[in-house]
Order: structure tokens, then sequence, then C-alpha cells
């Protein structure tokens, strides 16, 4: 399995001349660590002097988010698993024999089936991915102040594991026959994308602003 690699390993992997893992595995990954950044921050938030003035209301949130995020990451982790599962899927399936007409439609068959996934994974991926914006808002406006750069970061991943999804959906778009169907998908990932920069960029504000 991928996430039972060492991370020089996994990177050696993705840079080697496998087509898999690749863009889709790596937006998981992304969506993964920015998790994992928002739980690292509210770690370091829980049981702190500033957390201990907080009213109950904020400590219950805070205390969710970390709940939250720490679901997401494994479920992420599992999601690099099966993206790269699914593509490899879909290269088996394009070299099935096709010298009968059972052969044929056994072979179209694997392929729909390969196409289906290589739209449904990184969409689950990318519509995941934008759930994750509200605990960074609240990782970034009630967490440990030394941690509000992680912060940033984790929604500059979130970010990027949007459209990295979103543009795995848009290559493997290709395949789908059904128009409707291709314009449906299309302007749900120009929607999601516009309001994952929009509310990246909200969270960079707030940063920046307490950075300075």
């Amino acid at each position: 399995m991928l996430q039972d690699l060492r991370l020089k390993e996994f990177v050696e992997e993705l840079g080697s001349s496998s087509p898999a893992p690749g863009g889709g595995s790596i937006a998981a990954l992304s969506a993964s660590l920015a998790s994992a950044l928002a739980s690292m921050v509210f770690n370091l938030t829980i049981g702190k002097k500033d957390y201990l003035k907080y009213e109950d209301t904020v400590k219950n949130a805070i205390d969710s988010s970390l709940y939250q995020v720490n679901l997401y990451s494994k479920k992420f982790l599992n999601l690099v698993e099966k993206d790269t599962e699914a593509f490899l899927s879909l290269m088996k399936a394009y070299k099935m024999p096709k010298n009968t007409d059972m052969e044929i439609e056994l072979r179209k068959n694997a392929i729909k089936k390969g196409n289906d996934s290589s739209l449904e994974i990184p969409l689950q991926v990318a519509e995941s991915a934008y759930r994750l914006y509200p605990y960074i808002f609240i990782a970034v406006n009630y967490g440990n102040k030394n941690a509000i750069s992680d912060a940033g970061v984790a929604a500059s991943l979130v970010e990027t594991a949007v459209e990295g999804a979103v543009l795995n959906i848009k290559i493997n778009i290709q395949n789908i026959e059904d128009k409707d169907h291709k314009v449906d998908l299309k302007n749900k990932c120009d929607n999601l994308l516009k309001k994952s920069r929009d509310e990246k960029e909200k969270i960079m504000r707030i940063v920046e602003s307490k950075l300075e």
C-alpha cells in the first residue's frame, strides 16, 4: 500500500516512469496533509492558557474540529490508494481481450466502471477537501497564535487538493459520451473551484493580518 511506504520511497515511486500514483493521488494526499496540519494547530491549542479563557461554545468548536479533521485525514489517505487503484484498473480494462462478443462486452463494462471511478474518486476528494475550510477558519481564528502560519499552509493545501482533483476530473471527463453529464460535471467543478479559491483567500487575509 502507498500509505505504508516511507516518505523517500513514496517520492521515488511518484517520480518513476509508472503513471500511478499521479496527480489524483497527490490531490488526496494534499487534503490529508491539510487535515493533519489543522489537527496539529488544534492539538497545540487545547489545554493552553488562551484556550482556557474561551467560552464553552468556542472550546467545543475546537474540540469538535479536531475530531473531524482527524477523520478526514484518514479518509483522504484511503482516497490516495483508491485513486491509484482506479487508474490501474482502468488501464487493465483497456488491455482486456476483445476477440469475441463476450470479451468485447466484458471489456466495455470494465472500461465504463473504470471511467466512472476515475471521475467519482477525484470528485469525492474535491468536495470533501472543500469541507475542511470551516475547520481551518476555526484554527485561524482561535488556534494557537504561534501556529497561525501552519493554519495558512493548511488552507493552501486544501486549495491545491481541490484544484488538483478538478484537473483530474477534467482530463477524465473526455471519456464520457453523455454530453449533458459532461456539462453538468464541468459546471460543478468550476463552481467548486471558484468557491474554494474564495474561501482560501478569506483565510489568507486573516493569516496575513495576524502576521503583521
